[in-house]
């Protein structure tokens, strides 16, 4: 039988094959900012491995639970559920062990050792930094100066050689996302590597504002009372200030020493259930946030409440504050700039800011633009959205149309 090559032929089957994808994630010990990130890199790629150094199934969500998850060696350590940041020294060649061949993609999510994979030659490496690790580089004598005696005599050593395996395992990712403009610029002088920033994730959806008629007198601060978070600053403006503040987070140890030093316009209300928080973020004056973070996820959580904020003008704030639209930035980290900008919060009537100019602000957030800064960055035939076609033939029968 003769060809006929003006007659339409048969096409091959097509299959479509969907990439391999690897996430490897620093501990999965519990969930905080990090694994909120994780979980919506899950939600992006249903179909990924899970590589952690420790993993504690009882205490991850199930989003992250249904993926099939390994842990690195540092895993089978003598408790190294509790103990897992003592084993930092032994995670870097940890990941190094791992095999990750086959992959197509492989995302780490950075804030402890996660990047130094080695991955194949043709695959794809985006790392998600939440932080260089600031126990070796810009908090490293804050936490060598609060260890015990041991600790101060073997981190010199230790950090010495993390050090130059931080920097030289950044060659080995394809690009960096940071979450925030704080967190690139550290990358940068650290790790000398370009960035882009892909804000995290927040959970919108969950929030709302409350009436305008339920909104409170009260001053409001919610999260853990961590020394770094400047709690003490907030307890001492408001002893000056006078004027009614709750405070929402613990642990207990903490929040009984702060509460021995306020007076009685200050109310702990402890760890809370997520709906007493909710309601406190939607009908507060206005959030009080004095600490540094690289991100920080509740200011937008409030604004999402639509309500306004009052916050130290370093770190991630100055990713999601607006001065003078969405709240209060202030210069010092000291009780005097804290008390001048509540004055002036008070002043300029800033409680009284639209909550729809604050919801519309904190959209900006959203898990769909995270989806989308992520996708920016990879190339197309690896988003998460995309499909990689494959025939048989040298080229799909569309590529000449």
């Amino acid at each position: 039988m003769q060809h006929d090559p003006n007659k339409l032929q048969p096409m091959s089957p097509v299959t479509i094959k969907q990439p391999r994808v690897a996430l490897i994630h620093y501990w999965l010990v519990g969930m905080r900012g990090g694994e909120k990130v994780l979980e919506a890199l899950c939600r992006m790629y249903p179909q990924a491995d899970i590589f952690t150094h420790v993993y504690d199934p009882s205490k991850i969500s199930g989003t992250i639970n249904r993926h099939k998850v390994t842990e690195t060696s540092v895993g089978r350590l003598p408790f190294a559920k509790r103990l897992y940041q003592s084993y930092l020294p032994f995670m870097p060649r940890a990941l190094e062990e791992l095999d990750l061949t086959g992959y197509d993609l492989v995302i780490s999510s950075e804030a402890g050792p996660a990047k130094g994979v080695i991955v194949p030659p043709d695959a794809f490496h985006l790392c998600y930094c939440h932080s260089p690790m600031r126990y070796l580089w810009d908090q490293y004598h804050v936490y060598r100066n609060s260890a015990g005696l041991l600790p101060r005599i073997i981190m010199p050593h230790v950090a010495h050689h993390l050090r130059e395996w931080d920097v030289s395992s950044a060659a080995r990712v394809d690009v960096f996302a940071a979450n925030s403009n704080h967190v690139a610029s550290r990358i940068e002088k650290y790790w000398r590597r370009d960035v882009t920033v892909v804000h995290p994730p927040v959970d919108l959806a969950a929030f709302s504002p409350a009436d305008p008629a339920d909104i409170g007198d009260f001053y409001l601060w919610a999260g853990e009372l961590a020394p770094y978070k400047r709690p003490d600053i907030m307890i001492e403006a408001f002893n000056r200030l006078g004027l009614p503040l709750i405070v929402i987070g613990g642990p207990e140890k903490t929040r009984l020493k702060l509460e021995a030093t306020a007076n009685d316009n200050i109310t702990f209300l402890g760890r809370a259930p997520f709906d007493v928080l909710k309601d406190h973020l939607s009908r507060c004056r206005g959030l009080i946030f004095p600490g540094e973070e690289d991100f920080g996820i509740v200011p937008v959580e409030v604004m999402a409440s639509g309500r306004p904020v009052i916050a130290f003008d370093r770190g991630g704030a100055r990713d999601t504050v607006v001065h003078g639209r969405t709240g209060v930035l202030f210069e010092d980290q000291t009780v005097e700039a804290l008390v001048a900008a509540v004055e002036r919060f008070e002043t300029d009537k800033l409680y009284e800011i639209d909550s729809d100019t604050l919801v519309e602000h904190s959209n900006q957030f959203s898990e769909d633009a995270f989806c989308e800064g992520i996708n920016n960055m990879l190339p197309a035939h690896l988003r998460s959205d995309a499909q990689r076609y494959v025939t048989d033939e040298a080229e799909p029968p569309w590529a000449a149309q």
